[in-house]
């Protein structure tokens, strides 16, 4: 059995195990909280790092459709975009899987003489890395453009209260 059926065969432990990787790299207090409740509104973000790691993995043993990839991996990229972390860091939960691959996998592998299959998987683990750096780019630039959009309101408000200011106390001093 090669290794692509084996990691099929345990994808959602394997998610699982991933999503609990990347729930490491919070604080142990948001881990918690998030580890204990992954229901879609009450924990958003619990919620997307699950339904992501377990959307990738058939998605990477596929590894033929690159908008899908893209697709599942955006909401998480996106949520780790506007949170307090380097770009190395809101990044680091792709190349989380390879070790997890790797601890899972590089004994069996070792011993049958094929642990070439787990590297060129994960060449594929590498390439969702770029995608996503893509994506993360993407997400950081309209943060960033919402955040000016904000400053040129807040300048429009101020002008047009200190215009309407103005007008009153020129009508004040006509009378």
């Amino acid at each position: 059995m090669g290794l692509e059926q084996r990691i099929a065969e345990r994808s959602g432990e394997l998610a699982e195990k991933w999503a609990d990787l990347v729930l490491g790299t919070y604080p142990p207090e948001t881990q918690a909280v998030w580890k204990s409740n992954r229901e879609r509104f009450s924990n958003p973000v619990g919620h997307a790092i699950l339904s992501t790691t377990s959307e990738l993995i058939p998605l990477l043993l596929a590894w033929n459709d690159a908008d899908a990839v893209a697709g599942s991996l955006g909401q998480l990229v996106k949520i780790r975009a506007v949170q307090d972390f380097a770009p190395s860091q809101a990044l680091s939960f792709i190349f989380l899987l390879k070790k997890l691959l790797r601890q899972e996998f590089t004994r069996e592998l070792s011993a049958q003489g094929a642990l070439e299959e787990l590297l060129s998987f994960e060449t594929r683990v590498d390439n969702l890395a770029v995608i996503a750096f893509d994506l993360y780019v993407a997400a950081r630039d309209q943060v960033q453009r919402m955040r000016v959009e904000e400053v040129k309101r807040a300048h429009v408000n101020i002008v047009r209260r200190a215009n309407l200011m103005h007008k009153d106390v020129a009508a004040e001093q006509a009378e």
